[in-house]
């Protein structure tokens, strides 16, 4: 077993599954999305995407890439909810709310594309 495939298929599943926790619930309901878990979302997509640097084939492009549209969504959510949340006079209102989910569902695909790519990838490998 390959120590490092398996710290790469950790990150990259656990940012699926942190970014998946966040984006259930009720779409304009902030109760149902946590800021912290949307914090840990960041961090370990942050954390696979440095992993993905060292892969120079073709299928580590992909990741590379997926893993870098869904930082700049998970960034820009958390920038919304900021200004949101401090900046903006109503608040964090259910409009609003619903913008930050929606910014995090589209990380949650280019995550769940990751995980499909890493799943084909193993199941081409030869033994």
């Amino acid at each position: 077993m390959n120590l490092e495939k398996v710290i790469f298929g950790f990150f990259i599943v656990l940012a699926a599954t942190l970014n998946f926790g966040f984006f259930i619930g009720d779409i304009d309901d902030p109760i149902h999305h946590d800021i912290y878990e949307l914090f840990a979302a960041i961090v370990v997509s942050l954390i696979a995407t440095v992993l993905k640097f060292g892969d120079r084939t073709q299928i580590g492009a992909v990741h590379l890439s997926t893993s870098l549209v869904a930082d700049l969504q998970l960034i820009a959510a958390a920038m919304v909810w900021g200004y949101a949340a401090h900046v903006s006079a109503g608040g964090l209102t259910p409009d609003m709310t619903a913008k930050v989910v929606s910014l995090s569902g589209g990380a949650l695909l280019a995550n769940g594309i990751s995980v499909v790519i890493l799943i084909a990838e193993t199941i081409m490998q030869r033994r």
